[in-house]
Protein backbone atom coordinates (compact mmCIF):
# COMPACT_ATOMS: atom_id res chain seq x y z
CA UNK A 1 0.00 0.00 0.00
CA UNK A 2 1.22 3.53 -0.79
CA UNK A 3 0.86 5.72 2.28
CA UNK A 4 1.49 9.44 2.69
CA UNK A 5 1.90 10.89 6.18
CA UNK A 6 1.35 14.64 6.34
CA UNK A 7 3.37 15.81 9.32
CA UNK A 8 6.78 14.72 10.55
CA UNK A 9 6.13 14.80 14.30
CA UNK A 10 6.32 11.79 16.63
CA UNK A 11 3.02 10.32 15.38
CA UNK A 12 3.84 10.53 11.67
CA UNK A 13 7.43 9.34 11.97
CA UNK A 14 6.63 6.45 14.28
CA UNK A 15 3.73 5.31 12.13
CA UNK A 16 6.04 5.46 9.11
CA UNK A 17 8.49 3.18 10.92
CA UNK A 18 5.82 0.62 11.78
CA UNK A 19 4.06 0.72 8.41
CA UNK A 20 7.33 0.33 6.52
CA UNK A 21 8.26 -2.66 8.67
CA UNK A 22 4.90 -4.17 7.66
CA UNK A 23 5.79 -3.83 3.96
CA UNK A 24 4.03 -0.59 3.00
CA UNK A 25 5.57 2.17 0.88
CA UNK A 26 5.56 5.31 3.05
CA UNK A 27 6.24 8.97 2.28
CA UNK A 28 6.38 11.56 5.09
CA UNK A 29 5.82 15.22 4.21
CA UNK A 30 7.08 17.76 6.75
CA UNK A 31 6.73 21.48 6.06
CA UNK A 32 9.64 22.53 8.31
CA UNK A 33 13.29 22.13 7.34
CA UNK A 34 15.14 19.12 8.74
CA UNK A 35 16.13 19.65 12.36
CA UNK A 36 13.72 22.54 12.97
CA UNK A 37 11.03 22.09 15.61
CA UNK A 38 9.36 24.13 18.32
CA UNK A 39 9.24 22.68 21.79
CA UNK A 40 11.56 21.58 24.55
CA UNK A 41 11.27 18.24 26.30
CA UNK A 42 8.49 15.64 26.43
CA UNK A 43 7.64 13.29 29.30
CA UNK A 44 6.51 9.68 29.31
CA UNK A 45 6.18 6.68 31.57
CA UNK A 46 6.62 2.92 31.69
CA UNK A 47 3.48 2.13 29.70
CA UNK A 48 4.78 3.90 26.59
CA UNK A 49 8.21 2.27 26.92
CA UNK A 50 6.58 -1.15 27.14
CA UNK A 51 4.61 -0.43 23.96
CA UNK A 52 7.68 0.90 22.14
CA UNK A 53 9.73 -2.20 22.88
CA UNK A 54 6.88 -4.43 21.70
CA UNK A 55 6.49 -2.65 18.37
CA UNK A 56 10.04 -1.69 17.38
CA UNK A 57 12.84 -2.62 19.82
CA UNK A 58 15.47 -0.78 17.73
CA UNK A 59 13.98 2.71 18.09
CA UNK A 60 12.81 1.88 21.62
CA UNK A 61 16.37 1.10 22.71
CA UNK A 62 17.60 4.40 21.28
CA UNK A 63 14.82 6.33 23.04
CA UNK A 64 15.59 4.54 26.30
CA UNK A 65 19.31 5.27 26.02
CA UNK A 66 18.66 8.97 25.37
CA UNK A 67 15.96 9.43 28.03
CA UNK A 68 16.53 11.35 31.24
CA UNK A 69 15.34 9.33 34.23
CA UNK A 70 13.88 11.22 37.20
CA UNK A 71 12.40 10.18 40.56
CA UNK A 72 9.42 11.63 42.46
CA UNK A 73 7.67 14.99 42.08
CA UNK A 74 8.64 18.06 44.06
CA UNK A 75 6.02 20.64 45.07
CA UNK A 76 7.15 24.14 46.01
CA UNK A 77 4.75 26.94 46.98
CA UNK A 78 5.10 30.38 48.54
CA UNK A 79 4.96 30.15 52.32
CA UNK A 80 4.90 26.34 52.45
CA UNK A 81 7.59 23.72 53.08
CA UNK A 82 8.69 21.65 50.08
CA UNK A 83 6.54 18.53 49.66
CA UNK A 84 7.03 15.39 47.58
CA UNK A 85 4.71 13.19 45.52
CA UNK A 86 5.51 9.57 44.81
CA UNK A 87 6.30 8.51 41.25
CA UNK A 88 8.96 8.45 38.58
CA UNK A 89 9.18 9.06 34.88
CA UNK A 90 11.30 9.78 31.82
CA UNK A 91 11.88 12.81 29.64
CA UNK A 92 13.55 13.49 26.33
CA UNK A 93 14.16 16.55 24.19
CA UNK A 94 11.58 16.79 21.41
CA UNK A 95 14.34 17.53 18.92
CA UNK A 96 16.23 14.40 20.01
CA UNK A 97 13.10 12.24 19.80
CA UNK A 98 12.42 13.42 16.25
CA UNK A 99 16.04 12.76 15.28
CA UNK A 100 15.82 9.20 16.58
CA UNK A 101 12.56 8.48 14.75
CA UNK A 102 13.71 10.15 11.51
CA UNK A 103 16.95 8.17 11.55
CA UNK A 104 15.07 4.91 12.10
CA UNK A 105 12.54 5.74 9.37
CA UNK A 106 15.31 6.54 6.90
CA UNK A 107 17.11 3.27 7.70
CA UNK A 108 13.94 1.36 6.83
CA UNK A 109 13.49 3.18 3.51
CA UNK A 110 10.84 5.79 4.33
CA UNK A 111 10.78 8.67 1.83
CA UNK A 112 11.14 11.58 4.25
CA UNK A 113 10.65 14.99 2.60
CA UNK A 114 11.29 18.27 4.43
CA UNK A 115 10.08 21.72 3.35
CA UNK A 116 7.24 19.86 1.65
CA UNK A 117 4.23 21.56 0.09
CA UNK A 118 1.12 19.65 1.20
CA UNK A 119 -1.20 21.49 -1.17
CA UNK A 120 -0.49 18.88 -3.85
CA UNK A 121 -0.19 15.41 -2.30
CA UNK A 122 1.43 12.54 -4.21
CA UNK A 123 -0.88 9.65 -5.26
CA UNK A 124 -1.56 7.41 -2.26
CA UNK A 125 -3.89 4.65 -1.13
CA UNK A 126 -3.96 6.14 2.36
CA UNK A 127 -3.29 9.68 3.61
CA UNK A 128 -2.54 10.02 7.32
CA UNK A 129 -3.20 13.54 8.60
CA UNK A 130 -0.86 14.01 11.55
CA UNK A 131 -0.23 17.71 11.02
CA UNK A 132 -1.28 19.01 14.42
CA UNK A 133 -4.28 20.52 16.16
CA UNK A 134 -4.80 23.01 13.32
CA UNK A 135 -4.56 20.30 10.65
CA UNK A 136 -4.82 21.67 7.12
CA UNK A 137 -5.75 18.26 5.76
CA UNK A 138 -8.63 17.97 8.22
CA UNK A 139 -9.84 21.44 7.34
CA UNK A 140 -10.23 20.48 3.67
CA UNK A 141 -13.22 18.35 4.72
CA UNK A 142 -14.06 20.18 7.92
CA UNK A 143 -17.78 19.55 7.69
CA UNK A 144 -17.29 15.79 7.43
CA UNK A 145 -14.77 15.46 10.26
CA UNK A 146 -16.79 17.78 12.47
CA UNK A 147 -13.93 19.22 14.51
CA UNK A 148 -14.94 20.99 17.70
CA UNK A 149 -12.61 23.23 19.68
CA UNK A 150 -13.15 23.97 23.37
CA UNK A 151 -10.95 26.72 24.81
CA UNK A 152 -9.47 26.41 28.27
CA UNK A 153 -9.53 29.34 30.67
CA UNK A 154 -5.91 29.67 31.78
CA UNK A 155 -3.01 31.17 29.89
CA UNK A 156 0.21 29.17 29.53
CA UNK A 157 3.58 29.27 27.81
CA UNK A 158 6.20 26.59 27.03
CA UNK A 159 9.68 27.82 27.92
CA UNK A 160 13.11 26.32 28.37
CA UNK A 161 15.92 27.02 30.79
CA UNK A 162 19.57 26.03 31.22
CA UNK A 163 18.78 25.37 34.88
CA UNK A 164 18.54 21.61 35.35
CA UNK A 165 15.86 20.65 37.85
CA UNK A 166 16.63 17.64 39.99
CA UNK A 167 13.28 16.05 39.19
CA UNK A 168 9.77 16.90 37.98
CA UNK A 169 8.90 20.07 39.87
CA UNK A 170 5.73 22.09 40.42
CA UNK A 171 6.40 25.62 41.68
CA UNK A 172 3.73 28.10 42.80
CA UNK A 173 4.45 31.77 43.47
CA UNK A 174 1.97 34.24 44.94
CA UNK A 175 2.35 37.69 43.37
CA UNK A 176 0.54 40.98 43.86
CA UNK A 177 -1.68 39.95 40.91
CA UNK A 178 -2.39 36.43 42.16
CA UNK A 179 -0.91 32.95 41.87
CA UNK A 180 1.31 31.90 38.97
CA UNK A 181 3.00 28.52 38.68
CA UNK A 182 5.24 26.28 36.61
CA UNK A 183 5.57 22.63 35.62
CA UNK A 184 9.28 21.90 35.08
CA UNK A 185 11.34 18.81 34.33
CA UNK A 186 14.88 18.05 33.13
CA UNK A 187 15.32 16.45 29.71
CA UNK A 188 19.11 16.60 29.34
CA UNK A 189 22.03 17.28 31.65
CA UNK A 190 21.97 20.87 30.36
CA UNK A 191 18.33 21.95 30.04
CA UNK A 192 14.79 21.70 31.43
CA UNK A 193 11.31 22.35 30.12
CA UNK A 194 9.55 25.12 32.05
CA UNK A 195 5.79 25.54 31.44
CA UNK A 196 4.24 28.59 33.11
CA UNK A 197 0.51 28.82 33.75
CA UNK A 198 -1.84 31.29 35.43
CA UNK A 199 -5.42 32.53 35.37
CA UNK A 200 -6.28 35.25 32.83
CA UNK A 201 -6.74 37.74 35.69
CA UNK A 202 -3.19 37.15 36.91
CA UNK A 203 -1.85 37.22 33.35
CA UNK A 204 -3.43 40.63 32.77
CA UNK A 205 -2.45 41.93 36.21
CA UNK A 206 1.22 41.10 35.57
CA UNK A 207 1.09 42.88 32.22
CA UNK A 208 2.07 39.99 29.96
CA UNK A 209 -0.34 41.12 27.27
CA UNK A 210 1.74 44.29 26.81
CA UNK A 211 5.22 42.73 26.92
CA UNK A 212 7.39 41.36 24.16
CA UNK A 213 8.50 37.76 24.37
CA UNK A 214 11.92 38.71 25.76
CA UNK A 215 10.55 41.20 28.27
CA UNK A 216 7.95 38.64 29.35
CA UNK A 217 10.69 36.06 29.95
CA UNK A 218 12.64 38.59 32.00
CA UNK A 219 9.61 39.24 34.18
CA UNK A 220 8.98 35.51 34.65
CA UNK A 221 12.65 34.99 35.48
CA UNK A 222 12.30 37.56 38.24
CA UNK A 223 9.10 36.00 39.58
CA UNK A 224 10.65 32.52 39.67
CA UNK A 225 14.21 33.64 40.53
CA UNK A 226 14.50 31.47 43.65
CA UNK A 227 13.85 28.35 41.54
CA UNK A 228 16.24 29.15 38.68
CA UNK A 229 19.58 29.80 40.43
CA UNK A 230 20.29 32.79 38.21
CA UNK A 231 19.58 31.02 34.91
CA UNK A 232 17.29 32.65 32.30
CA UNK A 233 14.02 31.48 30.79
CA UNK A 234 13.90 31.15 27.00
CA UNK A 235 10.91 31.68 24.71
CA UNK A 236 11.77 30.26 21.27
CA UNK A 237 9.24 32.53 19.58
CA UNK A 238 10.80 35.66 21.08
CA UNK A 239 13.65 35.40 18.57
CA UNK A 240 11.17 36.31 15.82
CA UNK A 241 9.54 39.08 17.82
CA UNK A 242 6.56 37.02 18.98
CA UNK A 243 5.56 35.36 22.21
CA UNK A 244 4.45 31.83 23.01
CA UNK A 245 1.54 32.58 25.38
CA UNK A 246 -1.42 30.35 24.51
CA UNK A 247 -4.86 29.25 25.64
CA UNK A 248 -5.29 25.49 25.51
CA UNK A 249 -7.45 24.22 22.64
CA UNK A 250 -9.20 20.91 23.32
CA UNK A 251 -9.85 19.43 19.87
CA UNK A 252 -12.31 16.60 19.24
CA UNK A 253 -13.72 15.26 15.97
CA UNK A 254 -17.02 13.63 15.11
CA UNK A 255 -15.25 11.35 12.60
CA UNK A 256 -11.60 10.40 12.20
CA UNK A 257 -11.64 9.13 8.62
CA UNK A 258 -13.01 10.20 5.27
CA UNK A 259 -12.40 8.09 2.19
CA UNK A 260 -8.69 7.34 2.21
CA UNK A 261 -7.84 10.07 4.75
CA UNK A 262 -7.46 9.34 8.48
CA UNK A 263 -6.59 11.59 11.41
CA UNK A 264 -3.88 10.87 13.96
CA UNK A 265 -2.43 12.58 17.03
CA UNK A 266 -3.39 16.19 17.71
CA UNK A 267 -5.25 16.37 14.40
CA UNK A 268 -7.70 13.82 15.86
CA UNK A 269 -7.64 14.83 19.54
CA UNK A 270 -5.74 17.00 21.97
CA UNK A 271 -5.17 16.26 25.64
CA UNK A 272 -4.27 18.92 28.18
CA UNK A 273 -0.57 19.15 29.05
CA UNK A 274 -1.37 18.91 32.78
CA UNK A 275 -1.16 15.11 32.55
CA UNK A 276 1.82 15.08 30.17
CA UNK A 277 0.46 12.50 27.71
CA UNK A 278 0.35 14.24 24.33
CA UNK A 279 3.39 12.54 22.80
CA UNK A 280 2.47 9.19 24.33
CA UNK A 281 -1.06 9.27 22.91
CA UNK A 282 0.16 10.33 19.47
CA UNK A 283 2.64 7.45 19.28
CA UNK A 284 0.04 5.00 20.56
CA UNK A 285 -2.28 6.22 17.80
CA UNK A 286 0.47 5.22 15.36
CA UNK A 287 0.70 1.76 16.92
CA UNK A 288 -3.06 1.26 16.78
CA UNK A 289 -3.36 2.34 13.13
CA UNK A 290 -0.43 0.16 12.05
CA UNK A 291 -1.95 -2.83 13.88
CA UNK A 292 -5.39 -2.25 12.34
CA UNK A 293 -3.93 -2.12 8.83
CA UNK A 294 -2.09 -5.35 9.49
CA UNK A 295 -5.13 -7.24 10.77
CA UNK A 296 -7.77 -6.06 8.27
CA UNK A 297 -7.72 -6.61 4.51
CA UNK A 298 -10.28 -3.89 3.81
CA UNK A 299 -9.13 -0.28 4.35
CA UNK A 300 -12.50 1.11 5.58
CA UNK A 301 -12.72 -1.73 8.11
CA UNK A 302 -9.17 -1.05 9.30
CA UNK A 303 -9.81 2.66 9.75
CA UNK A 304 -13.05 2.04 11.62
CA UNK A 305 -11.34 -0.49 13.89
CA UNK A 306 -8.53 1.99 14.59
CA UNK A 307 -10.94 4.78 15.51
CA UNK A 308 -13.13 2.60 17.75
CA UNK A 309 -10.13 1.20 19.60
CA UNK A 310 -8.48 4.54 20.19
CA UNK A 311 -11.65 6.32 21.25
CA UNK A 312 -12.26 3.73 23.96
CA UNK A 313 -8.63 3.87 25.12
CA UNK A 314 -8.55 7.67 25.14
CA UNK A 315 -11.78 8.23 27.06
CA UNK A 316 -10.46 7.75 30.64
CA UNK A 317 -7.30 9.76 29.91
CA UNK A 318 -9.30 12.61 28.42
CA UNK A 319 -11.52 12.67 31.50
CA UNK A 320 -8.43 12.73 33.72
CA UNK A 321 -6.92 15.54 31.66
CA UNK A 322 -10.14 17.55 31.85
CA UNK A 323 -10.32 17.14 35.64
CA UNK A 324 -6.64 18.08 35.93
CA UNK A 325 -6.96 21.21 33.81
CA UNK A 326 -10.06 22.30 35.74
CA UNK A 327 -8.16 21.91 39.03
CA UNK A 328 -5.49 24.29 37.76
CA UNK A 329 -8.19 26.73 36.65
CA UNK A 330 -9.39 26.69 40.28
CA UNK A 331 -5.88 26.62 41.75
CA UNK A 332 -6.25 29.93 43.67
CA UNK A 333 -9.04 28.28 45.70
CA UNK A 334 -6.44 25.81 47.05
CA UNK A 335 -3.58 28.27 47.51
CA UNK A 336 -4.10 28.88 51.25
CA UNK A 337 -4.12 25.20 52.23
CA UNK A 338 -1.28 23.98 54.48
CA UNK A 339 1.63 22.38 52.61
CA UNK A 340 0.71 18.69 52.91
CA UNK A 341 -2.96 19.26 52.12
CA UNK A 342 -2.06 21.50 49.19
CA UNK A 343 0.37 19.01 47.63
CA UNK A 344 -2.10 16.17 48.15
CA UNK A 345 -4.86 18.21 46.47
CA UNK A 346 -2.47 18.66 43.53
CA UNK A 347 -1.80 14.90 43.32
CA UNK A 348 -5.51 14.13 43.72
CA UNK A 349 -6.63 16.47 40.93
CA UNK A 350 -7.56 13.70 38.44
CA UNK A 351 -10.06 12.06 40.77
CA UNK A 352 -10.63 11.03 44.38
CA UNK A 353 -8.11 8.60 45.87
CA UNK A 354 -8.86 6.31 48.83
CA UNK A 355 -7.98 7.46 52.35
CA UNK A 356 -4.87 5.27 52.54
CA UNK A 357 -3.27 7.36 49.76
CA UNK A 358 -3.54 10.48 51.89
CA UNK A 359 -2.08 8.71 54.91
CA UNK A 360 0.80 7.42 52.78
CA UNK A 361 1.37 10.92 51.43
CA UNK A 362 1.50 12.50 54.89
CA UNK A 363 3.86 9.90 56.34
CA UNK A 364 6.37 9.90 53.45
CA UNK A 365 7.32 13.57 53.29
CA UNK A 366 10.74 13.07 54.81
CA UNK A 367 13.27 10.85 56.55
CA UNK A 368 13.30 7.05 56.32
CA UNK A 369 9.66 6.72 55.08
CA UNK A 370 10.37 8.92 52.04
CA UNK A 371 13.63 7.07 51.33
CA UNK A 372 11.86 3.70 51.59
CA UNK A 373 9.09 4.78 49.19
CA UNK A 374 11.64 6.06 46.66
CA UNK A 375 13.56 2.80 47.00
CA UNK A 376 10.39 0.75 46.37
CA UNK A 377 9.49 2.77 43.28
CA UNK A 378 13.03 2.58 41.92
CA UNK A 379 12.94 -1.18 42.43
CA UNK A 380 9.72 -1.33 40.42
CA UNK A 381 11.24 0.74 37.61
CA UNK A 382 14.39 -1.39 37.64
CA UNK A 383 12.39 -4.64 37.58
CA UNK A 384 10.05 -3.50 34.81
CA UNK A 385 12.91 -2.30 32.64
CA UNK A 386 14.77 -5.58 33.03
CA UNK A 387 11.81 -7.44 31.53
CA UNK A 388 11.97 -5.48 28.28
CA UNK A 389 13.78 -7.13 25.39
CA UNK A 390 17.34 -5.95 24.87
CA UNK A 391 17.62 -4.01 28.13
CA UNK A 392 20.49 -5.84 29.72
CA UNK A 393 22.00 -2.38 30.28
CA UNK A 394 22.10 1.08 28.64
CA UNK A 395 24.56 1.84 25.90
CA UNK A 396 28.00 3.09 26.84
CA UNK A 397 27.99 6.74 27.83
CA UNK A 398 24.28 6.83 28.67
CA UNK A 399 22.58 7.03 32.05
CA UNK A 400 22.44 3.63 33.66
CA UNK A 401 19.29 2.45 35.34
CA UNK A 402 19.72 3.21 39.05
CA UNK A 403 20.23 0.22 41.24
CA UNK A 404 17.71 0.31 44.12
CA UNK A 405 20.62 0.24 46.56
CA UNK A 406 21.73 3.65 45.24
CA UNK A 407 18.54 5.45 46.36
CA UNK A 408 18.95 7.57 49.47
CA UNK A 409 16.73 10.05 51.24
Amino acid sequence: MRITCVGGGPAGLYFAVLATKAGHQVTVLERNPAGVTYGWGVVFWDDLLDDLFRHDPVSAQRIWDAAYKWDEYEVRATGKPVNYLAGYGFSLGRHRLLDILAERATELGVDLRYRADVSDLPPADLVVACDGAGSRIRERDAEHFGAEVELGRNRYIWLGTPHVFRTFTFGFEKTEAGWIWFHAYPFTDEASTFIVECTPETWEGLGFGELTGRDGCDRLSTIFARHLDGEPLIDQRAETGGTGWLTFRRVTNRRWDHGNVVLMGDAAHTTHFAIGSGTKLAMQDAMALATSLETADDLPVALERYEDRRRSQLAPLQEAAKASSEWFERMPDHGDLPGKQFSYALSNRRGAYPLWRYLLHVTTQGGPPRAMLRWALTLRRWSRARRRPGLGGPAEGQQRLPDPADVVG
